[in-house]
């Protein structure tokens, strides 16, 4: 037996069709041009020629004071490398405050063999320049494999277990010491306002900060001001930094993924936050 349709219900059913297929490439391309919802969740990433990384925030400043540190003591960048390999292998570059037996810090320096105090130690600044102090009396440091260096300066068990952080410090040295420009990119929540306050940025205390570690902020080379720069956008959260402008580009806090863009209102000779 055959069911036979009218012919008002076959042009019901073809306009229902159409419609359909109307309907979904509509969305298709309205999906297509929409920008995807994406979390703004608290991260860095480096990115270099050589490659990247990603980093927790606490991360990227560490790495960030070591560079500020070392600039400020005129060490060449393979110094910093050694030290980030050191950092990476001692504390994955957290300031613990735990270790083997009684080490501490970055470095997991030990009060017991005369590396300072428990509080001092735990400052990454003064760690990291007790780091640079002992390294700087390595004979050819410079020259020598990397781990060996760092041994001279550490004493570890295991020596050798710095070597297989070469790649990454390297990668990490070239961002924070601002030899390759633009390189950390970091993104932060927007801050949470209250019904009778509103975060504001705090970009005295952020450069009073960075004078600690780097001496003085003044710009006098385009490598340093990315220094500078690199410094800020780590330490952006903590003081309420929602942009960084240098080198007429712009870094800002709630851009996910695309990094740094044109527009920034600074030249080479300042780094501008807000």
């Amino acid at each position: 037996m055959r069911v036979r349709f009218s012919r008002g219900v076959l042009t019901i059913a073809a306009i229902v069709v159409v419609l359909a297929v109307a309907i979904t490439v509509g969305l298709y391309n309205l999906l297509k041009q929409a920008k995807p919802f994406r979390q703004v969740v608290a991260g860095c990433v480096v990115r270099t020629p050589s490659g990247e990384l990603n980093l927790d925030v606490e991360q990227a400043q560490i790495s960030a004071t070591i560079a500020a540190v070392a600039a400020r003591r005129k060490l060449p960048e393979r110094a910093v490398v050694i030290a980030y390999a050191t950092a990476l292998q001692e504390s994955k570059l957290y300031n613990l405050n735990h270790g083997d037996r009684d080490s501490l810090g970055v470095f997991q320096q030990r009060p017991s063999q005369g590396w300072g105090k428990p509080k001092q130690i735990m400052d990454p600044v003064y760690s990291t320049n007790k780091f640079f102090a002992a390294l700087v009396k390595v004979k050819n440091y410079r020259k020598m494999p990397l781990a060996e260096a760092a041994q001279e300066v550490q004493r570890s068990a295991g020596g050798y277990a710095y070597a297989p952080h070469e790649g990454d410090a390297k990668i990490l040295a070239a961002a924070f010491t601002g030899r390759v420009p633009k390189a950390l990119h970091c993104t932060y929540p927007a801050p949470t306002a209250t019904p009778t306050t509103t975060p504001r940025p705090r970009a005295e205390e952020a450069r009073r900060k960075l004078a600690r570690a780097l001496g003085s902020t003044a710009i006098t080379t385009e490598r340093r001001g990315w220094l500078v720069a690199a410094w800020s956008v780590a330490h952006a959260q903590e003081y309420g930094l929602r942009r960084v402008d240098y080198s007429g580009v712009s870094w800002r806090a709630e851009e996910v993924s695309d990094g740094w863009k044109p527009g920034g209102k600074s030249s080479t000779t300042e780094v501008v936050l807000s």
